[in-house]
């Protein structure tokens, strides 16, 4: 992993693409304090659509695959409607 500088990353951009594009993560700092990463955009095939979302900010993808046997074999049980509400906005975050 590199570590670049937001001077240094605007003056040669077309260069640190080409490393993301090679598979490198870059991690870009702002007077030497980490604020955001550039990493490889894996998809697969067939998804352009969810690509499109995740580029424009739209959709974020899972940090994990989802483990769909533990999730309908686990007890669902009874939630009122406000907690689940409250929940799933939770979850979301940002979005």
């Amino acid at each position: 992993m590199r570590t670049v500088d937001t001077a240094e990353l605007a003056h040669e951009l077309e260069a640190y693409l080409q490393l993301v594009k090679e598979g490198e993560e870059i991690v870009i700092h702002d007077q030497s304090v980490p604020v955001a990463r550039m990493m490889p955009f894996r998809q697969a095939a067939g998804r352009d659509q969810e690509a499109t979302l995740v580029a424009s900010g739209a959709l974020k993808m899972p940090k994990e695959a989802m483990d769909w046997e533990r999730f309908f074999l686990a007890d669902a049980g009874n939630v009122a409607e406000d907690i689940a509400v409250e929940a799933v906005l939770a979850s979301r975050g940002d979005r």
